[in-house]
């Protein structure tokens, strides 16, 4: 057999050489430009640019019309653009191309979606809904009127019921539409609802006012008991702090409960443990939330000059606690999450990072904006008629 590296004139293949040299070049210049972007800021803006092209601008990506500006609510969810207007919920891919077209009788929707799941419900209404993908799952009237939905990835949704004879009734309904239990509350007002990604557990967070100092409590539900017995399902309830004040709840991987706090972020792991993850009541934190996979963030304000400032996001993983950073150079107005994906409002421009700290998408627009609707692989930026997509 004749030999790989060698000519039969045992001499060495010349060809294979100059083959081998410049894979081996091409591997010494891949590595250095993955370390001049790691670590070289000017290097990774020029890269972002020109090469990997992050940077897009208004007027130059699909969109949709808004032909009903004044009674129009837009959504996003999975992959999709949704838009909600007169009972008309018409469905659009990331090329603006219509997809579907169902009827919801709903006048003013509220949204609540997770992976392909979205439940859409009357504001102060009866009326329920939940969509996967393209179509109607079910739909149901409940008793009282509707103040907050919450689903899961598996569809599974929790409604927050008000004006009734209670202060507050979640319902309970699983992915088919069928119910599974109800919980009253005469005393505490529910602040928001999370739902386990294993069905295992509804998580409800309640603020008691009724005394002279506020006090909040998370109550731990078993949704396998609560179907055989709802009112001896609560599995734990932790109280907080006097005068605390709870914002959010969630659930992230491994059942950890992710708490948002006025002044902190805390994690309930299944293990019944507390561990705080962020505290910012000393710091110039403008915004915070919990809404992500498996991470937290807060977006703190530092000065950069004497009227300049920058939005330094700090991304903590629940898992393994490890920290990334982001830092804008600018104010930001408004922030947006969804699964592993931060949008950062500074005005007339949109940065996207994953929750690594890595920019995903920079959108520079020739106006202020005000909304952008948000989902785990597709973004609006909605205009008064129409809505710009950026498929992240």
């Amino acid at each position: 057999m004749i030999d790989f590296w060698e000519e039969p004139n045992n001499k060495i293949n010349k060809k294979k050489l100059i083959i081998i040299s410049i894979i081996v070049i091409l591997i010494i210049i891949f590595i250095t430009i993955i370390v001049l972007y790691i670590n070289n800021k000017t290097a990774r803006q020029w890269i972002d640019k020109h090469i990997l092209q992050k940077e897009i601008t208004q007027n130059n990506l699909a969109n949709i019309e808004i032909e009903d500006t004044d009674n129009s609510f837009v959504c996003a969810f999975n992959k999709y653009i949704g838009i909600l207007s007169k009972n008309n919920f018409k469905i659009y891919d990331s090329s603006g191309k219509k997809e579907s077209e169902i009827t919801l009788e709903i006048a003013k929707p509220i949204f609540d979606e997770n992976g392909r799941y979205l439940a859409v419900a009357e504001t102060k209404g009866q009326k329920l809904y939940l969509i996967a993908d393209k179509e109607i799952i079910w739909e149901r009237n409940v008793e009282g009127n509707i103040s907050e939905i919450n689903v899961n990835k598996n569809g599974y949704v929790a409604v927050t019921i008000v004006d009734t004879s209670y202060k507050t009734i979640i319902s309970m309904y699983d992915n088919q539409g069928e119910p599974l239990f109800k919980t009253f509350s005469s005393s505490t007002r529910a602040i928001a609802t999370a739902i386990s990604n294993d069905n295992k557990y509804l998580a409800i967070a309640e603020i008691d006012t009724s005394g002279t100092i506020l006090q909040t409590n998370i109550k731990i539900i078993s949704i396998e008991e609560g179907k055989k017995d709802a009112e001896n399902s609560v599995k734990k309830i932790y109280k907080g702090e006097n005068n605390q004040l709870i914002t959010n709840i969630k659930y992230q991987e491994k059942n950890k409960l992710l708490c948002m706090y006025s002044n902190k972020i805390t994690c309930i792991k299944e293990d019944e443990t507390i561990e705080t993850l962020q505290e910012f009541q000393n710091k110039k934190v403008s915004y915070a939330s919990i809404e992500l996979a498996n991470s937290s963030m807060t977006v703190e304000e530092k000065s950069s000059g004497l009227f300049t400032a920058d939005s330094v996001v700090n991304i903590i993983n629940s898992e393994n606690k490890s920290t990334s950073l982001y830092t804008a150079e600018s104010i930001t107005k408004e922030v947006y999450t969804n699964n592993n994906v931060i949008a950062l409002n500074l005005g007339s421009e949109v940065e996207f990072i994953n929750t690594n700290g890595w920019l995903l998408k920079r959108y520079t627009a020739e106006q202020e904006i005000t909304n952008i609707v948000l989902s785990s692989s597709i973004a609006g930026i909605v205009y008064r008629d129409k809505i710009e997509i950026i498929n992240l």
